[in-house]
């Protein structure tokens, strides 16, 4: 089982990522491309600087936050019990090639379901300058003993 503990514990922000456009092109291929994340034009006709990210691009970034909680031996997870519950993206502005994001990592709640640990977390992802970019809640099952 999950340590409960950990349940309103916040991580150090992660190290910047930076969002390149090429990254953003095969995101956008993988998840159904629209002009404005393919081609720089078309996003500039839409008032952007650059080609901007599908709004489930955010998920990249997250998953690098939600490592921290992962990896923390305090936590008690082990990787190969976890199972995706639920994700959820509060966007604050598109993202956009050349922004250099870092994230806060929010553990949110931790408890119990039918021999489960459910963990809910909370990535508040930023430019470095700290402009706000991108809320991302994350629910994980943790699997019970066989």
């Amino acid at each position: 089982m999950v340590n409960p503990a950990v349940a309103g514990r916040q991580y150090p922000p992660t190290p910047a990522y930076e969002v390149g456009r090429e990254k953003i092109r095969e995101f956008a291929e993988a998840t159904g491309p629209h002009p404005a994340s393919t081609d720089p034009e078309a996003a500039r006709a839409l008032g952007y600087p650059d080609v901007i990210a599908p709004p489930t691009f955010a998920v990249i970034i997250a998953q690098r936050c939600d490592a921290q909680l992962v990896r923390d031996p305090e936590a008690g997870i082990d990787f190969s019990r976890v199972v995706h519950g639920e994700q959820n993206f509060t966007h604050h502005r598109p993202i956009v090639a050349g922004d250099r994001l870092v994230a806060v990592l929010h553990v949110d709640s931790v408890r119990s379901a039918g021999g489960h640990s459910m963990v809910t977390t909370r990535s508040e992802i930023a430019t470095e300058s700290g402009e706000a970019v991108c809320t991302a809640t994350s629910t994980i099952v943790v699997r019970g003993g066989e």
